[in-house]
């Protein structure tokens, strides 16, 4: 039977290294974890598990890192994971056949990126809603997922490429070699990690990003990498644009590239030449919903509704569970006269993902610019009952949406939620002050009973 070994590079990772462990240990035969400078207690942690600990210098190149400890395997085949990953409960049952597989070099593994929003994207890969029933991702309310080769054969041909987004994958392809797709998971929770930890990233990936480009001017590759770190991390997107107008000009048939700058034009408000570069990404064979969905945001703000609802019908054909585009859809259709139809598409999908924000705004939206003043506050109110965390802002716009009907006292509720959630919001406190005297209470006597009656609860 052929061995298998887990290979890492980690450093600080104490607080997640356990738990990835205990994920792979009754499926791996050896450890090998290389450590470019922890300060807590990852290689002890490391060691409990049996592992071999090695102590490398970093130097701002994870492929470099990576081979490093793939030179101290000695197993048949080779599983990479990082600190924060974890191998699906299933992958024990599922990996021991592949590994048996004469004719393939490698796999690519499905990789589930868990994120905090529907609205939340990795690249041009849009979130799903998560409703998983693994106990351990549950709390997460989407994830988005992409393919890497995490599995493969310990051979002298395959080795990392890359400073960073390193991969085997140009190794195996280069030397000829087979590549197969795997039917497990890892799944992934640092893009969930708090924003301290994101932010260091965030500059570190930024700098070995740069640092590509020199090493490597003329790959297209470098640069969308680098323009997709400014562009999502950063929010730096002329900065960004012209990095993807360097990749397809280095590469004219890289549609992701086209795309890119087709959604960086976009976030500049130039809509037209947003619409010039997502068709010529199509023309290239990048046919993706979020181009289409794209193509139709550009369209729906200037203003081009029909236009609008034909890119969401063709985004939806390749993204049909995506209840988002459902919602935008039903915006558009609200906005070329089908007040009813899209509606119901938009209360459809609240419905059925009532904890979603952003189908709520839709609705919302939708109920302010049809004038319907009192849909639109109680849609608001209902937000505010449904989401897991509403935004002070939430509590804001609902009691706006109430005291323009003259209903104070219930815009006053709303207020006194949101400033018990956020009891240092000084613009709730200062509103709810102003609206409190308008419905003639007193805050401190009255507003408690003001709230129980709207039945919100913090």
């Amino acid at each position: 039977m052929p061995k298998l070994a887990l290979s890492m590079i980690v450093r600080d990772a104490a607080s997640t290294l356990g738990a990835c462990l205990n994920s792979a240990k009754d499926v791996v035969d050896e450890l090998v974890i290389a450590d470019t400078g922890s300060n807590d207690a990852t290689p002890d942690i490391a060691r409990e598990y049996g592992a071999q600990v090695l102590r490398i210098p970093w130097d701002n190149d994870f492929a470099s890192a990576r081979n490093q400890a793939l030179a101290a395997v000695t197993a048949d085949w080779v599983l990479s994971l990082d600190a924060d990953e974890r191998l699906d409960p299933e992958s024990v049952s599922l990996i021991p056949a592949l590994l048996g597989t004469s004719s393939v070099a490698g796999y690519l593994v499905t990789i589930r990126n868990y994120v905090m929003s529907l609205e939340d994207r990795i690249w041009d890969r849009p979130a799903t809603p998560n409703n998983s029933k693994w106990a351990d991702a549950q709390f997460y309310p989407a994830y988005v997922e992409h393919e890497n080769v995490r599995l493969f054969r310990r051979d002298p041909r395959i080795r990392f490429v890359g400073r960073v987004h390193e991969s085997v994958g140009p190794s195996i392809e280069d030397s000829g070699l087979t590549l197969g797709r795997a039917p497990f998971l890892i799944h992934h929770f640092g893009l969930a990690a708090d924003q301290e930890t994101r932010a260091r990233k965030n500059i570190f990936y930024r700098e070995l990003g740069r640092q590509k480009i020199l090493e490597m001017p003329n790959s297209p590759q470098a640069y969308l990498e680098l323009g997709m770190v400014e562009l999502d991390n950063f929010g730096n997107v002329a900065e960004a644009l012209q990095h993807f107008e360097r990749a397809y000009k280095l590469n004219p048939k890289l549609g992701v590239a086209w795309f890119f700058a087709g959604l960086a034009h976009f976030k500049l408000g130039e809509h037209r030449e947003s619409l010039r570069c997502l068709k010529k990404a199509q023309k290239q064979g990048h046919l993706t919903s979020f181009v289409a969905e794209t193509i139709g945001d550009a369209h729906y703000n200037l203003g081009e509704f029909p236009q609008s609802v034909r890119a969401y019908k063709q985004a939806i054909e390749s993204a049909r569970d995506s209840l988002l585009l459902e919602s935008k859809l039903g915006l558009a259709i609200v906005r070329t006269g089908g007040v009813e139809a899209g509606l119901e598409r938009i209360r459809n999908a609240v419905h059925r993902q009532p904890h979603q924000p952003e189908l709520h705004d839709r609705l919302i939206l939708s109920f302010v610019w049809l004038g319907r003043t009192t849909d639109a506050a109680a849609a608001a109110e209902d937000k505010l009952r449904s989401v897991r965390l509403p935004h002070p802002n939430d509590f804001l716009r609902a009691a706006a949406l109430w005291a323009n009907l003259a209903e104070w006292k219930r815009s006053a509720a709303m207020l006194h939620v949101g400033s018990v959630i956020y009891p240092n919001n000084g613009v709730l406190k200062q509103a709810l002050a102003e609206v409190a005297a308008q419905a003639g209470v007193h805050v401190s006597e009255v507003l408690e009973k003001l709230t129980a009656e709207v039945q919100l609860t913090t």
